[in-house]
């Protein structure tokens, strides 16, 4: 993803430097911010909501210029980088600050110190599912080549997978072939809006399409949980192009119970509360999902 917004010349009086002058007397300091972001539901929404208002990543790094000193002008740039970084929409950032009056002793024209850092990895589910034969590939197939796909395709670290279930259709055209589904968790240094454009990506080499709602497809994948409700760091949002957490995932038996099999201590935010699947799995009708022939 290329898409970025950059921020240049941040200019603030601070009081950064190894000598008491320079914590004595202070002086400029100029910061460039270069943020990494999904912009394609801003461009669609023209909404301030789906992008990072560069008001905000401004002003706080004029508040790290002209507040608490620092030694190194390589610290500034890691504390402004992390702030950045605590937006959910940036996926990387870069931070360049420049020390223009600082004491090097020869003629020069600038010091710059430039920093690149990327989001702290966060824990992520994601349901797998298909009911459509893909050349001779079967759903069961899907679901292992998609993993592949996401192991080297998408920013995921320690993928695991749970067992393939084949699972009654819910909703959706009546006559649908049953599904195999599975579910995945990991962990991703995306953000959540670029963790979902990745997905479906991987969704469209598998040729899938969006003609019925809940139809038949040859794989779908679905971004249940971003962040870890337990600690308070999932992200919750209602966004028309990103709902978090899944919104019928607490009820849906086909996504809990490979779920509960891959991480039996996972939980869902549903409301105001945050729910043990192993609770959520107990109140839901599981008859429809089955452990696959080759799982058992």
């Amino acid at each position: 993803m290329s898409d970025r917004i950059v921020l240049s010349g941040v200019r603030g009086r601070g009081f950064h430097g190894v000598f008491e002058h320079e914590r004595r007397e202070g002086q400029e300091f100029v910061v460039d911010v270069a943020l990494t972001v999904d912009l394609a539901a801003a461009g669609a929404s023209d909404d301030l909501v789906d992008t990072v208002n560069y008001g905000e990543i401004g002003a706080a790094a004029l508040a790290r210029i002209e507040g608490e000193p620092f030694d190194l002008i390589e610290r500034l740039a890691e504390v402004i980088a992390g702030d950045a970084l605590s937006h959910s929409a940036v996926d990387e950032v870069t931070v360049t600050v420049h020390k223009p009056q600082a004491p090097v002793g020869v003629p020069f024209g600038d010091v710059t110190v430039s920093v690149t850092r990327q989001r702290h990895p966060v824990p992520v589910v994601i349901a797998l599912g298909a009911n459509l034969v893909r050349g001779e590939d079967s759903p069961a197939d899907t679901l292992t080549a998609a993993v592949a796909d996401l192991e080297i395709d998408v920013r995921l670290t320690g993928i695991r997978v749970s067992p393939t279930y084949d699972t009654t259709p819910v909703g959706g055209p009546p006559g649908q072939p049953d599904y195999a589904n599975a579910v995945l968790v990991a962990r991703t240094t995306l953000s959540p809006a670029s963790l979902l454009r990745a997905l479906h990506a991987v969704e469209a080499g598998f040729d899938r399409t969006r003609e019925v709602r809940w139809g038949a497809r040859t794989l779908d994948l679905d971004l249940v949980q971003y962040g870890d409700p337990a600690s308070g760091t999932d992200v919750v949002s209602e966004r028309p192009h990103l709902t978090l957490p899944h919104p019928r995932a607490h009820e849906r038996a086909f996504v809990l119970v490979p779920w509960l099999a891959v991480d039996p201590a996972a939980v869902l935010r549903r409301g105001g509360d945050v729910v043990a699947v192993a609770d959520l799995v107990g109140a839901v009708d599981t008859h429809g999902v089955r452990l696959a022939e080759d799982e058992s």
